[in-house]
C-alpha cells in the first residue's frame, strides 16, 4: 500500500477542519455452520449457524457466559470449533480439516479493554499492523487514520495520557488502517460512561460505514445493538435464540427471553382455554399453547396508559418513582391480583392514591409459555 493506495484519503483536512473520510475496503462474508465449542465437559457453543453479509453490521446480544465472545474468537482464530466450520467469503477457515492462523484471515479485532501497546506512541499503535509496509508507508497510512479520529495532534503521545473515549479511538484506528475485510469488536464501549458511549458508537458506526467492513460486535446492551446493528442475533446458553432486525426482535420475539431483553414487561400467568387467554382486558390469542396449559401475558410497561378515572379499567396508583421525563408508576387495576407496573409520560405530577383508568392496545399484547430458567 502506497501513498496513493485506495485505504484512506492521505489529502490534508478540509478548510474547516473535518477529517477526510475513511477509503472503503473489501468487505467479506462471514459464516458460522454448526459451530461447537467445548471447554472439558463445559459447552460454550451449541451448533451455532449464522450468515453475515460483505458490509452488514451484526451485533452478537446476550447476557454473560452466553457464548458471544467465544464465538467471536473463533472468527478471529484465537480459538479453533470443536465442530462445525468458519468461512470467510465462503472460504472455510476453520474445520476439522483446515485452519488459517489469524494474520492470514483480513480480520481487525478490537479488544473490550482496548488492549493498546503502553511502551508504544498512538502513531506506533496505530500503524503496529503494517509491518508489510515500508516504514514510511506504514506510518503515513497510521497519521491519515488517526486524522480521520480527530487524534493526529497526539500522535506521538503514549496511551496512558489518553481518556476512555480518547483510547477507543485510538483501537478503533488500530483495527481499521489495514483494511480488513471483517472487523470483530469485543464490547468497545463497555469502559465508557454513558454519554460518552453514546457519542462512540455514532462515531463508530460512521467510520464502519465509511470504510464498508462487514463488523461484528458483541454487547449484552439491548439498546446499543439496537443501535449499531443492522441485524442481532440473540445468544442463550450458547445458542442463537432468534436473528433479525431491531424491529422484528421488539415487535416479534421469539419467546419471552427476548421480550424481556427489549423491554420492560408485566407478566401475568393465565391457563389457555380454546386457543385463547381470558384476561381483564379482553380475550388473547394464545398460539402453541395446549388446552389448560399456563400461558404468561406479557404487557410492556410503556405500552399502558394512564387515562382520567372513567376511561379503561378503573385502577387507583400505588407508588410513583420521578425518571426525568416519564414516571414509573405501579397501579393497582381491576381484575389483577398483581399491581400493573407503567412507564409513562401520562403518570407525572399524579399523586400516590390518585383514581385513574388503565388502556392497554392489546394487539400488541405478547403470549408465551412460561420461562423455565436452568
Amino acid at each position: 500500500m502506497t501513498a496513493s493506495s485506495p485505504g484512506i484519503d492521505n489529502s490534508p483536512p478540509a478548510a474547516n477542519g473535518t477529517p477526510r473520510r475513511a477509503a472503503a475496503t473489501f468487505a467479506a462474508s462471514l459464516a458460522f455452520e454448526n459451530v461447537g465449542r467445548r471447554y472439558g465437559d463445559a459447552l460454550a457453543l451449541d451448533n451455532v449457524s449464522l450468515t453475515i453479509a460483505p458490509g452488514e453490521v451484526v451485533c452478537l446480544l446476550g447476557p454473560s457466559g452466553c457464548g458471544k465472545t467465544t464465538l467471536l474468537r473463533l472468527a478471529a482464530g484465537i480459538e479453533r470449533p470443536t465442530s462445525g466450520r468458519v468461512l470467510i467469503n465462503e472460504q472455510e477457515v476453520a474445520g476439522a480439516s483446515r485452519f488459517v492462523p489469524p494474520e492470514q484471515r483480513s480480520v481487525g479485532l478490537m479488544f473490550q479493554d482496548f488492549a493498546l501497546f503502553p511502551h508504544l506512541t498512538l502513531l506506533q499503535n496505530v500503524a503496529f499492523g503494517l509491518k508489510a509496509l515500508p516504514r514510511k508507508d506504514a506510518e503515513r497510512e497510521a497519521r491519515a487514520m488517526l486524522t480521520r479520529v480527530r487524534l493526529a495532534h497526539m500522535s506521538d503521545a503514549y496511551p496512558h495520557t489518553l481518556s476512555g473515549g480518547q483510547q477507543q479511538r485510538v483501537a478503533l484506528a488500530r483495527a481499521l488502517v489495514p483494511r480488513p475485510a471483517v472487523v470483530l469488536m469485543d464490547e468497545p464501549f463497555s469502559g465508557l460512561d454513558v454519554q460518552l458511549s453514546d457519542n462512540m458508537q455514532e462515531e463508530t458506526l460512521a467510520l464502519l460505514r465509511e470504510t464498508r467492513a462487514t463488523a461484528v460486535i458483541v454487547t449484552h446492551h439491548p439498546e446499543e445493538a439496537m443501535r449499531l446493528a443492522d441485524r442481532i442475533a440473540v445468544l442463550r446458553r450458547g445458542r442463537i435464540v432468534q436473528t433479525g432486525t431491531a424491529e422484528d426482535l421488539y415487535d416479534h420475539p421469539a419467546e419471552l427471553f427476548v421480550a424481556r431483553l427489549f423491554s420492560e414487561i408485566n407478566e401475568i400467568a393465565y391457563r389457555a382455554k380454546g386457543g385463547v387467554i381470558e384476561t381483564p382486558l379482553g380475550r388473547v390469542p394464545a398460539p402453541g399453547i395446549a388446552e389448560g396449559e399456563i400461558a404468561i401475558l406479557g404487557l410492556r410497561e410503556r405500552g399502558i396508559r394512564v387515562r382520567e378515572p372513567g376511561k379503561g379499567l378503573p385502577g387507583r396508583i400505588l407508588h410513583s418513582k420521578f425518571l426525568g421525563d416519564i414516571a414509573l408508576l405501579e397501579v393497582g387495576v381491576q381484575g389483577f391480583d398483581a399491581p400493573l407496573r407503567v412507564r409513562t409520560h401520562e403518570g407525572r405530577g399524579r399523586p400516590k392514591g390518585s383514581e385513574v383508568g388503565i388502556e392497554v392496545d392489546m394487539s400488541r399484547a405478547l403470549v408465551f409459555p412460561p420461562a423455565f430458567e436452568a
